[in-house]
């Protein structure tokens, strides 16, 4: 099973985490079975970037993207090459290690 190594972030991950996923899981759905509570406004939809996440390895091993992905992420706050929308970005057979961006576009969070 591929592993997914979660960078630390002050909010959603203190201490990062190192979590496995089965393949064809998005990464977004793996955080959240983890207690990890990525902002999701769309509720995994590709309708918005709140999910956001860069991809600091094992990028070439996701999922391809595709065209209404990268229409979306041209709007998310931080945005690298290694950006993807971890509702969007499904596991293969590698190893990853992604990073939860400090800030989303999402002015009103879910939950707080």
């Amino acid at each position: 099973m591929p592993v997914i190594k979660i960078l630390p972030h002050a909010e959603y991950c203190p201490e990062g985490a190192t979590l496995t996923g089965e393949p064809g899981t998005s990464i977004c759905e793996v955080l959240l079975a983890n207690d990890i509570h990525i902002e999701h406004a769309c509720d995994q939809v590709c309708a918005c970037t709140t999910c956001h996440v860069i991809v600091r390895e094992g990028g070439r091993s996701l999922s391809e993207m595709e065209e209404d992905e990268e229409d979306m992420l041209d709007r998310a706050w931080g945005l690298e090459p290694d950006s993807r929308l971890s509702c969007q970005a499904l596991l293969r057979q590698q190893d990853v290690t992604v990073e939860i961006p400090k800030y989303s576009i999402n002015h009103a969070k879910e939950g707080k």
